[in-house]
């Protein structure tokens, strides 16, 4: 089977486009590629974490990764700090990329406007998402249309090692999946929803409850007009809705146009927060019973990271032995 990998910083909430983007493509794909399913902890730290809250989050995440469907029996669930080898293969990439190459990422541009003290790990974390993917000699990465430049720099870094050392790295390709790539915040379609946003009425959490859920889409962005029509450019707000309702759904966003012809908006906020309250309660269910065995979490946490530290220990000593350290 080939070799797909992703991760989740555990810095902040998960949410539904989380969910959508991320974690719900990779239960379907699970069943297709060999899943390495990252808690990245070491991204996580680029920006200042509570030490608490942070082993806490790690903790959070992994059990919504299994609560939401990613089997621990196909797939490899580990934290990236528990394989030493990425920070390792990191540094050996650091030392052959152009600082051009980083300066031109947009998402540090973004970033760092968002901070008021900026430090290296922040304009660097790029090269150790680039160790992250070469590590497993990864086939595909499912990534956000905002992640293309971190894939095109692993591609790059990969394809300069190799043409200078001899053949070591796969070259990666990147999966940007449809429709459901970029979910917006229900309070500005102009912005990607975002656990680290001002307000929390930006995000359905996927552990909010039921009444929460409900009251986040009825006070939801609007467009004006009152047609449920399909338009991103016109009708932003009304289509981002729309993309979530046919994603929970399991249909496209013109069925959800046909489906709701003459409707108003409020019979599609409701209906959309009914479904979403159906969908989740699943999953939080699942959640609450693994968070009362936190000992069976931690024993699928030690056998992924024993089974990415074979992998990743195979590739690093290949790249190692290339560039002349002694081992």
């Amino acid at each position: 089977m080939k070799i797909l990998l992703s991760g989740i910083q555990p810095s902040g909430i998960l949410h539904i486009g989380n969910y959508l983007g991320a974690i719900k493509q990779w239960t379907e794909l699970q069943k297709d590629f060999q899943l390495f399913a990252m808690i990245a902890d070491l991204h996580a730290i680029t920006v200042p974490q509570k030490p608490d809250e942070l082993r806490q989050n790690i903790l959070n995440t992994t059990m919504l990764y299994i609560a939401a469907g990613i089997d621990p029996q196909k797939s490899t669930i580990f934290i990236q700090s528990h394989v030493p080898a990425h920070a390792e293969l990191g540094w050996i990439l650091n030392t052959m990329t152009p600082l051009g190459d980083l300066e031109r990422m947009t998402q540090f541009k973004d970033k760092k406007e968002k901070q008021s003290e900026v430090f290296a790990g922040l304009f660097n974390y790029p090269v150790l998402m680039a160790a992250d993917i070469l590590l497993y000699q990864t086939d595909v990465v499912p990534v956000g249309e905002d992640q293309q430049q971190h894939i095109e720099l692993t591609r790059s870094l990969a394809k300069r090692f190799n043409n200078k050392f001899g053949e070591t790295f796969k070259i990666p390709e990147g999966f940007i999946p449809p429709q459901t790539a970029r979910i917006m915040g229900l309070d500005d379609p102009t912005k990607k929803m975002s656990k680290s946003a001002a307000s929390a009425n930006n995000y359905i959490a996927l552990l909010d409850t039921p009444d929460e859920i409900r009251r986040k889409v009825k006070i939801a962005v609007t467009d004006s007009g009152k047609e449920i029509v399909y338009d991103e450019e016109e009708k932003p707000a009304i289509a981002n809705l729309m993309r979530i309702f046919a994603a929970f759904a399991g249909g496209e966003p013109d069925d959800i146009e046909k489906q709701y012809q003459g409707k108003s908006y409020s019979d599609f906020k409701r209906d959309l927060g009914e479904l979403l309250v159906e969908k989740l309660t699943p999953l939080q269910q699942r959640y609450q019973e693994l968070s009362e065995d936190p000992e069976s979490v931690m024993d699928i946490l030690r056998k992924g990271a024993d089974h990415a530290n074979k992998i990743a220990q195979k590739t690093l000593h290949k790249a190692q032995q290339k560039i002349g350290f002694l081992v």
